[in-house]
């Protein structure tokens, strides 16, 4: 996933930077360094975790709580 994959993810559920960041449990300014692709000049990827949190969120799935669990939905009204 390059920073254009990210961005179109991100855009394709309609959710802003801020709201991205708060369902991939990160800081928002880690979200626009992964759009950018760069971080003061350094090139920056996007981790493999957070590639499968994309992933999940983009299937439904909002949280996994283990293999003895059925996963909970992506709840979108959660956001701000």
């Amino acid at each position: 996933m390059d920073k254009k994959d990210f961005k179109r993810w991100r855009k394709s559920l309609g959710l802003s930077q801020k709201q991205a960041a708060q369902i991939l449990g990160l800081k928002p300014r880690i979200i626009q360094y992964y759009e950018k692709g760069e971080r003061d000049g350094k090139p920056v990827s996007v981790p493999r975790t957070v590639r499968l949190a994309c992933y999940a969120i983009s299937i439904g799935i909002g949280d996994y709580q283990g293999p003895d669990q059925e996963p909970e939905a992506f709840d979108r009204t959660k956001l701000e």
